[in-house]
């Protein structure tokens, strides 16, 4: 990897340290690299002590893993995340609006801005959500927008979108567990700087979601649905529940009477107005999606539809966060509100059209190609660091299957300093904010950092080897 071929959120072109890292890198420079190795083992431990672990699926029977945590922070400066947040705010604003209207009078389509069949032909659509009015039009409450910085040494680092998450998006556990980490092991540090806190987040959590109640209801009882103790995100599940004070339930755990939902207690059964639910469609409710499904609640799509409950997320949303959607969002900003984006996507190619296609055939060795449903860093082909075999595998798939991927240019994701076993060297990183909608849209400063361990890996997820650490907001 050239020196000059990716931003270093640290270091600028010359190899001077930026002016938000200046504090740290003092403090890194007088900071013997053996007390920093005992604190990286002090958080294994009480991580493992915890209980925050998530499941590999596929691994011996899901067994539990640690996410890797790097003790150095990634630091962000307040005008940066100024930029950061409105231009998450105009895209999760957009994205409330394109699926209220593609639930209902698909103005977008019959303007020809979208192709009806991108929509109306995606797995992730769901025809019973069709004319189904929810509290304040929003439909994705809870969203992870996968962001990246991009650009060489000596650019100021743009920042893109990478993926829209709106489904059941995961990770906040995580950016709430590592702040609570570095300032337990280096408090010294928070004394330098004035780092915006995150630890509210199940407050605003719980306000938006108390927000978003079927009408009429001025108390409502709020339930977290987990698909129970072997998913890979439970610990998030139980944590949340928590931290927001109310009950984690399984589909078992409530019934479904007079299109009204209720759950078992000890005192006899309590209606809950609101879920949010970490379960998928498919499992929700037996009686209207999988027949088969057992973690769900047989009656939930009538009480829903009958707007006796809300569902955060909305069932439906993940038509606006698929992949071969993604191209068209900055068209949706244009359509919606009439602005230009702020945060830009990257340039995606959509194999189901010919041109696309044939450009991608021919250039995989350049380009990061992804299945329109995969996730977790699965069912997808890095290019530059594949095989040839790899390629002319992956390149019969996608001549097969087209309508089943999009590529993207290998983008040079920025790196930040991180404690490997050979010291302090920079790792490619991303950052999943989490934005909250219901009276307003908003969010608080910062976001899961995560870290692509491996040298010249581009690879962040967790499935796939990659770690977290603790991100940084300067308050101005």
């Amino acid at each position: 990897m050239g020196a000059a071929s990716y931003f270093n959120e640290m270091h600028d072109g010359a190899g001077g340290i930026r002016s938000h890292y200046a504090n740290y890198s003092n403090w890194l420079a007088n900071t013997p690299p053996d007390r920093i190795a005992r604190k990286r083992a002090e958080a294994d431990l009480v991580f493992h002590r915890t209980g925050i672990t998530f499941a590999v699926y596929g691994e011996e029977a899901g067994k539990e893993r640690l996410i890797p945590f790097d003790v150095l922070p990634r630091i962000i400066p307040a005008d940066d995340w100024a930029t950061l947040a409105a231009g998450l705010r105009q895209r999760v604003k957009t994205l409330n609006l394109f699926l209220q209207d593609v639930y209902h009078d698909q103005e977008i389509i019959k303007a020809g801005r979208i192709p009806r069949e991108q929509i109306m032909n995606n797995a992730q659509f769901r025809p019973e959500m069709q004319g189904v009015d929810v509290p304040g039009g929003i439909y994705a409450h809870i969203a992870g927008i996968d962001v990246v910085r991009a650009g060489d040494a000596n650019s100021k680092g743009d920042f893109f979108v990478l993926e829209d998450n709106l489904r059941v998006p995961s990770g906040v556990s995580y950016m709430l567990e590592n702040r609570r980490m570095m300032m337990r092991l280096f408090p010294e540090l928070f004394s330098r700087y004035h780092v915006a806190p995150v630890d509210h987040y199940p407050d605003l959590l719980l306000t938006k979601l108390r927000s978003v109640a079927p009408k009429g209801i001025s108390d409502p009882e709020v339930v977290v649905l987990t698909p129970g103790a072997f998913n890979s995100a439970y610990f998030e599940h139980a944590f949340l529940a928590q931290q927001m004070g109310v009950e984690l339930v399984e589909g078992q755990d409530m019934f479904v009477r007079d299109e009204t939902l209720y759950m078992r207690t000890t005192r006899g059964p309590r209606r809950v107005d609101v879920i949010y639910r970490r379960v998928d469609d498919d499992f929700l409710d037996p009686l209207a999606f999988r027949k088969d499904s057992m973690l769900g609640v047989p009656g939930l799509l009538s009480a829903y539809r009958a707007g006796r409950v809300t569902l955060a997320n909305a069932i439906g949303t993940g038509v606006a966060d698929d992949k071969s959607i993604y191209p068209y969002v900055p068209e949706m900003i244009d359509f919606y509100l009439g602005e230009k984006p702020i945060i830009g996507n990257v340039q995606t190619f959509l194999c189901r059209k010919a041109e696309d296609l044939k450009y991608v055939l021919a250039h995989m060795d350049e380009l990061v190609v992804k299945e329109t449903h995969g996730a977790g860093g699965y069912g997808m082909l890095i290019g530059p660091t594949a095989t040839r075999e790899q390629i002319d595998k992956f390149r019969e798939v996608v001549k097969a299957y087209p309508e089943r991927y999009i590529a993207q240019p290998t983008l040079s994701l920025s790196a930040c300093p991180t404690f490997v076993e050979s010291g302090v060297a920079p790792r490619h990183i991303d950052l999943r904010p989490f934005v909250l909608s219901g009276s307003d849209i908003t969010m608080v400063p910062g976001g899961l950092t995560r870290v692509a361990l491996r040298e010249g890996s581009l690879v962040v997820n967790s499935s796939q080897g990659g770690g977290t650490k603790d991100t940084w907001v300067l308050e101005a």
